[in-house]
């Protein structure tokens, strides 16, 4: 199950490889997964690979756009979201990764930035999403012979390396792995989507039964688990995605007392669940100014 995310102060490598094994799902990372964009200037379409390269043994990817092996050398490489440098050094003969940038975005999510050419940040500096951090290359250790690409990941704090690697997920959309050409939305006027769903915030075995558009802040849902009996309650803000504003939800199963979850959050009120097996019940939230309550239904 996702966690809503407040306000979040930006804080806080294990780099090498290690054999395969299961990779971690985006719902047991440290905290909320920021809404991360395609590390390139904005409307650039670029191919993502995940299964060139032996040394991916978990969710990483390759990036390129030209047509020859040289021609992406010196391409501006941006952040994929806000957050603080940890890490612009060359990486000599420790690993492969040579020029590297690596980003700390809060709630235990760090992206790394590999290969470049240049390093346009340093240690300690705060950067914004789309902001330049340096410039594709080939750079790597000793006796590496690699052709110009852009390797990039995206991982959480709450396992070891490589099973805290993380899907990548740019502009609310997962990437449809293994490859797959992506146009990126980094800071595109507008461009700025919830990167949750009702589903990622109750969890996967809830699936949604009914939902109430909050005008064009927002949208309740109300989700059943058929395995347990639960209902579940989010609100999913559309605007202000990002910044924290005023939301809710509620779920009040008849005959049991109203179970809410009201703030100002960056993304989602919620979730809110109760076993609901057999009862009617009554849910709603809110976003801005808009509210939904809906009267006792969807029984048994």
């Amino acid at each position: 199950m996702a966690i809503r995310r407040w306000i979040t102060a930006i804080t806080t490598l294990a780099i090498g490889l290690a054999s395969a094994a299961a990779i971690a799902s985006p719902a047991s990372a440290a905290g909320p997964r920021p809404n991360f964009q395609v590390p390139f200037p904005c409307n650039q379409t670029w191919n993502g690979n995940n299964d060139n390269s032996s040394a991916h043994v978990g969710w990483e990817l390759d990036f390129n756009r030209g047509s020859t092996a040289d021609a992406d050398l010196g391409d501006t490489v941006v952040a994929a979201a806000a957050g603080k440098v940890v890490i612009s050094a060359h990486q000599g003969s420790t690993n492969g990764y040579g020029n590297l940038v690596k980003i700390d975005h809060g709630g235990g999510w760090t992206s790394y930035y590999a290969h470049l050419r240049a390093r346009s940040v340093s240690v300690g500096q705060q950067v914004s999403q789309g902001q330049k951090i340096g410039e594709l290359g080939n750079t790597s250790k000793p006796g590496n012979n690699i052709s110009p690409h852009l390797h990039f990941e995206i991982r959480t704090s709450d396992q070891a390396y490589p099973n805290n690697t993380q899907k990548a997920v740019f502009n609310g959309t997962t990437f449809p792995y293994p490859h797959a050409n992506v146009t990126s939305k980094n800071s595109c006027s507008g461009s700025n989507p919830n990167p949750y769903d009702a589903v990622e915030v109750c969890g996967t075995d809830y699936k949604v039964i009914d939902s109430a558009a909050l005008g064009s802040a927002g949208t309740a849902y109300l989700l059943y688990n058929a395995a347990n009996g639960n209902n579940c309650v989010t609100t999913i803000k559309s605007t202000s995605v990002g910044n924290a504003s005023s939301v809710s939800a509620f779920l009040e199963v008849q005959g049991a007392a109203r179970k809410s979850d009201s703030g100002s959050f960056e993304y989602y009120a919620g979730p809110v669940s109760a076993a609901a097996g057999n009862k009617c019940v009554k849910w709603g939230g809110s976003a801005g100014s808009s509210t939904y309550e809906s009267g006792f239904e969807h029984c048994g």
